[in-house]
């Protein structure tokens, strides 16, 4: 008898439980995989000629980032080259998360510059996004960045 009683509670929370079925999520455009390349696109489909990031095996690649916001109507950020080189890493954050990485797994990176004189300046901001291993790196001047850009980043990560 007590068996019986037992039994009786666990079948109708399981009725109950089957009685509402949870949705299947709906098909996301986040990533296209051809001939084991993985284009990564977590902004939907590119508006511009490149992608956001694209993987091969365990190494992503990302696109050279500037300090856009949607906060400067798509514009570069105020503030100059300090204000600029926190909203690239944070834009490179935000890639680097919604492919599948992260900061701390970026192993090279390269910095272009309009003005060379601002090296300390951007550094000041760009080591405290790798406060323990730093990513190889290289850095050059480049005259005329997108949208005017004082810094461009782009980099290597690897993925789990």
């Amino acid at each position: 008898m007590n068996a019986r009683l037992m039994v009786l509670p666990l079948l109708v929370v399981g009725a109950c439980s089957r009685a509402t079925p949870t949705p299947a999520p709906a098909p996301s455009p986040a990533s296209v995989t051809e001939n084991g390349v993985t284009w990564h696109l977590p902004y939907g489909k590119p508006t511009r000629p490149f992608s956001p990031a694209v993987q091969v095996g365990n190494l992503l690649f990302l696109a050279g980032q500037i300090g856009t916001s949607a906060s400067a109507q798509g514009g570069v950020v105020p503030g100059g080259i300090q204000a600029e080189t926190r909203q690239t890493m944070e834009n490179i954050k935000d890639v680097l998360e919604k492919s599948g990485s992260s900061l701390d797994r970026v192993v090279k990176c390269t910095v272009f510059m309009a003005d060379m004189r601002e090296w300390d300046a951007m550094n000041e901001v760009y080591t405290t996004f790798f406060p323990r291993n730093k990513p190889a790196r290289s850095a050059l001047g480049a005259n005329g960045l997108a949208l005017g850009a004082r810094v461009e980043i782009e980099c290597i990560a690897a993925v789990p």
